[in-house]
């Protein structure tokens, strides 16, 4: 999945996602998009280097995506207690599209439980 498909595919995901470019004051982060559900992130990568997606995930499954798929590894810049990364270039749409869904609806349930609660 290139780049562009990608950012599509978040957008997709409902009418609640915003996308920013946060980080332009920092040497690096210049390029690095993120996608927030109720301003929290969910979703990130370096426009300059799409090697690396962030993305949240339950801890319980982490190390299970780790040993099962090459193509996951670590966040860049995030926990990998929380986070994980996937490389685009190497994982199978379907995967980063289920983990992509997986990490905004996550998000999404947590601050929903917070706002109501």
């Amino acid at each position: 999945m290139n780049i562009e498909a990608y950012r599509e595919f978040c957008l997709s995901l409902g009418e609640d996602i915003v996308e920013k470019l946060p980080f332009q004051k920092f040497k690096n982060g210049e390029g690095v998009l993120v996608f927030y559900v109720m301003g929290h992130m969910f979703s990130f990568f370096d426009c300059n280097d799409f090697s690396v997606i962030s993305l949240k995930c339950q801890p319980e499954r982490i190390e299970e995506l780790k040993t099962q798929y090459e193509c996951i590894g670590n966040p860049y810049n995030e926990s990998p207690k929380y986070w994980i990364g996937i490389n685009p270039k190497t994982a199978p749409d379907n995967l980063h599209q289920e983990l992509t869904r997986n990490s905004y609806e996550l998000v999404k349930a947590k601050y929903t439980k917070v706002k109501k609660g």
